[in-house]
This record gives structure tokens, C-alpha cells and sequence, in this order.
């Protein structure tokens, strides 16, 4: 099944249309694939709710064999990687590199972020559901892909067009693909240091087909994912943003 087209969305003041990728199926049912998380033999933290000291909430899911994150008031999903550290502590990275983050034996946790580079301790404050992600139809995928669309032409202030091109199966993973993205491109919108790197950006094209990668060529950010690797399988927003400046610095 091959998923591409564009949709037109209501007009706002700062952006006149937003494309994004229709699909082509309705009553398509998306699952979560599993996805790896090595325990390490060490100390885990329980799937919670979790608030850092300076304020920052997020949701940790262990539940599975990869550790899963969102932070509290965005969509995107981060995979770890748990590597062992000194002193028996565990640190969680993402697929950039980035330490997200850290540990102890005694179970006590430290957040890595932009704003808190050394570190903020984190303290567990309530339950939480594992973040798979629910199923979902294709007419909602159509909307999903819509409000991603807006919301990454609307920090540009012109259309950024979704155009996504995949095979039966790799739904739920696309659409991870697509949120990452949009994240990357608004977060690089509103960065003084990032805005001029992305402005680059004028298209984005997700598929399955060839080898997972990450590259921006004549303004066409391409996407491809790999789907039976869930999602693992696809960038997170901070490689994206690597990719995205640097390669636009060095064209």
C-alpha cells in the first residue's frame, strides 16, 4: 500500500495551507510493535510519573525490553539505550547520543536536558500507563498527520509539506516518524542559533524503502524508517536536528 498525497487545512494568520499525507485505506488498525530494552541485571526504575527538581514532568515505561520516555506536555516517544556506568548506576541515552538519564543502584534518578545539562534529580510522583500507542484508524492517521503538518508549518510561518510513502505494517511507526520530525523543525524555529538551518526545509518524505537514514537535499528532508524494528526503528527529534544543521551548514 503506498500512502502519498496532501490535504489542505483551514487558513491561520501565519500560514495560508498545510499538506499532509492521505491515506489511502480507512479502518487501517495500528499497534505498537515491541520494542529491545536490555535490563542490564541492574536496578530499574518502575514505569511512573516522574518530576524533576526544576520542574521538569515526564513519563518513564520500563515495561518493556527498551525504556520509553515522553516528557509531559509533548507527543514524542524517546527510546533508550541502558549502557552500565561507574558505581553500578545505569544511563539511559537516546539514538543521538544524548544522556537522558541516570540511575543509582538505590534507584534514584537525574535528568539530563538542555536546561538542566549537569543534571536534575528527579523524584517518582504517581502511576502511569506504559506509552504504546493506542490503535488508531485512518482517518485519524489522516488527522494526526494533519495537526503535525500544522504545527510545523505554523513555527515556519509557511507550508511544510508531509509526504509519506510506505508499505502495509508501517503505519504506527510513520507516524512516529512524522510527530519526531515536526518536533525537530519547531524546536529548530524557535532556536535564534537553529532558525537560519532550518529554513532549508521545505518537504518531508517518510518511507520504508532502503536503508534507515537521515538526510536533507534541495530542502526535501528524507525519512527512511525501519518498521520491524517498531519503534527503534525510526530517528528521534534531536538526530533529526543534528542531521538538519548539519547539513545545511555544510551546503
Amino acid at each position: 500500500m503506498k500512502l502519498l498525497g496532501s490535504v489542505t487545512a483551514k487558513k491561520s494568520p501565519r500560514v495560508t495551507a498545510m499538506a499532509v499525507a492521505a491515506i489511502a485505506v480507512i479502518g487501517v488498525s495500528l499497534t505498537a510493535p515491541a520494542v529491545s530494552h536490555a535490563q542490564s541485571g541492574r536496578s530499574v526504575p518502575p514505569t511512573a510519573r516522574y518530576v524533576s527538581s526544576n520542574g521538569q514532568g515526564f513519563i518513564l515505561d520500563t515495561s518493556g525490553s527498551r525504556a520509553l520516555m515522553r516528557f509531559e506536555r509533548s507527543t514524542e516517544v524517546w527510546v533508550l539505550r541502558a549502557t552500565p556506568a561507574p558505581r553500578g548506576d545505569i544511563i539511559y541515552r537516546n539514538d543521538n547520543g544524548d544522556q537522558v538519564l541516570r540511575v543509582t543502584p538505590n534507584g534514584a534518578v537525574t535528568l539530563y536536558t538542555t536546561t538542566a545539562p549537569q543534571g536534575s534529580p528527579a523524584s517518582r510522583v504517581g502511576d502511569a500507563q506504559g506509552l504504546a500507542n493506542a490503535a488508531m484508524t485512518g482517518a485519524q492517521l489522516v488527522d494526526y498527520f494533519m495537526r503535525q503538518s500544522y504545527r510545523a508549518s505554523q513555527a515556519m510561518g509557511r507550508l511544510i509539506v508531509i509526504d509519506v510513502d510506505i508499505q502495509p505494517g508501517s503505519e504506527q511507526v510513520a507516524a512516529d516518524t512524522v510527530s519526531a520530525a515536526s518536533d525537530a523543525i519547531v524546536r529548530m524555529a524557535r532556536s535564534s542559533n537553529l532558525r537560519s538551518q532550518v529554513e532549508r526545509v521545505r518537504r518531508v518524505v517518510v518511507s520504508d524503502q532502503g536503508r534507515p537514514s537521515v538526510t536533507l537535499v534541495q530542502g526535501t528532508l528524507r525519512i527512511v524508517i525501519d518498521a520491524d524494528a517498531g519503534i527503534a526503528g525510526r530517528p528521534s527529534s534531536a538526530r533529526i536536528v543534528r542531521v538538519v544543521g548539519g547539513e545545511a551548514l555544510n551546503r
